[in-house]
């Protein structure tokens, strides 16, 4: 017979009792809009208008069900049965928007065969941690700009989708589109070993093999194209200044993504990546490290918008020298953290469209909002910071007309922070209010 092991009876009352009594109702699955009759009412002390870039004093949000019903100055009309949320002492915006974070897998690290010692199923349940951990720090929405193993974001997306996963809307691109051994696949390991299929899915080495993996990613789930198009600097071997795409071939993912509604984006470090990236028609350039004046002058005049992570690179110096990353990352990480800090002041200068992109998952999920106060250090002021990572955001991934401020008719994503949030915008770090699409996720 077996031993019994034995479990004092409060620990095995938890493990059987239903999550409903371990946690507010909100905190359970599933995770989904409230009903259409649900009541919400929040008193705002500040509401920042993105559309308008002004703030607006003492104003009564009405939320019914997923969808903002009216805006109203105090002391508004409160409807009978409403829960009302007393933010008069807080600063209330839109939820935010991550347009570059990768939700799949575990943080970087120093080892590059890491994704290799992970099965798929440790990756897709650390992208439920990493959901959650987004979803909570005030993020209700993220482009999801790439995995390793093909495909494993599109379930993550379909699972918050349906409720069944605590974790912002996802748009995501499915794979990276790459050249083979460039910036998006599996690289630093023996020349003899190879990757798994699902690691390899979108390498294309000519503009033909460009449109067949376009096409395949987008008729197997994804919202959106990832062209690697230079080197990168977390991928040994990979130079961050060398294209890895040509124009045409860039064009080619943008001609055939265009067929399906949708939209490109183009990891590019160095100079002529870049540039070939915005005139071949991509929606965004991510990174964009090494931009020239001529780059800033191509954006401007095609529209494109930059997705800049401009804090990482803090993070991945101090962190990747306490952790013995490689000599290889380290030095590439300074060779570009510093131009791209440079090139970032010139665009906002310039007026080049800005979102907000911090390539989470190269420092832990949930900081996402570390990166508000670096751009406002670099040029923006802390109203374009956070139109950036909200209205801007929203209109790149093409969802403007449901999310990205708060507006009579819009999905009720809305984030608050305590006391002023644009006098000091780090304290969108530790926001105290969270919902999305109706639904509270966190609150004073």
């Amino acid at each position: 017979m077996q031993r019994l092991l034995a479990v004092p009876t409060a620990a095995l009352l938890l493990c059987v009792a239903p999550l409903s009594a371990q946690m507010p109702d909100y905190m359970t699955p599933p995770y989904l809009p409230p009903a259409a009759t649900a009541v919400t009412v929040i008193k705002a002390g500040r509401l920042v208008d993105v559309e308008k870039g002004t703030v607006l004093r003492d104003q009564v949000i009405v939320v019914r069900g997923d969808k903002i019903a009216s805006i109203e100055p105090a002391p508004g009309h409160v409807p009978a049965g409403a829960k009302v949320f007393d933010l008069s002492k807080y600063t209330v915006t839109p939820g935010l928007i991550d347009c570059h974070t990768h939700l799949i897998g575990g943080d970087e690290s120093a080892n590059a065969s890491a994704p290799l010692e992970r099965s798929a199923g440790q990756e897709e349940l650390d992208g439920v941690k990493n959901a959650r951990r987004t979803l909570l720090a005030g993020f209700t929405t993220v482009r999801d700009v790439g995995t390793y193993r093909a495909f494993l974001d599109v379930a993550l997306r379909d699972y918050i989708n349906d409720g069944y996963v605590m974790g912002p809307r996802m748009a995501v691109a499915g794979a990276y589109i790459t050249v083979s051994s460039g910036g998006g696949e599996v690289t630093g390991l023996a020349s003899d070993v190879g990757l798994p299929a699902e690691m390899r899915f979108g390498v294309a080495n000519n503009a033909d093999e460009v449109r067949q993996r376009v096409r395949e990613i987008l008729n197997r789930g994804a919202d959106l194209i990832k062209i690697i198009a230079t080197g990168a600097v977390l991928a040994p071997g990979t130079k961050p200044g060398v294209e890895e795409y040509s124009e045409e071939e860039i064009h080619a993912a943008v001609t055939e993504a265009a067929k399906y509604g949708a939209r490109v984006a183009a990891h590019a470090h160095g100079p002529e990546g870049i540039n070939a990236a915005v005139k071949a028609g991509v929606a965004s350039i991510e990174h964009g490290s090494l931009m020239t004046d001529e780059s800033i002058r191509l954006m401007k005049e095609h529209g494109t918008y930059l997705d800049a992570d401009i804090y990482n690179g803090s993070y991945t110096d101090v962190e990747g020298r306490a952790q013995g990353w490689s000599a290889e990352i380290l030095r590439k990480n300074l060779e570009t953290t510093d131009a791209q800090r440079a090139g970032f002041r010139k665009a906002v200068a310039a007026g080049v469209k800005m979102t907000f992109g911090t390539d989470a998952g190269v420092y832990p999920h949930g900081l996402n909002a570390r990166q508000l106060p670096y751009m406002v250090k670099f040029g923006m002021t802390p109203m374009q910071a956070l139109q950036a990572a909200t209205i801007n955001g929203a209109t790149l991934i093409g969802w403007q007309d449901k999310i990205g401020s708060i507006a009579v008719g819009k999905s009720a994503d809305i984030v608050a922070v305590e006391g002023d949030g644009l006098a000091d915008i780090s304290r969108y770090t530790n926001v105290a209010f969270v919902m999305k699409m109706g639904a509270i996720y966190k609150s004073p």
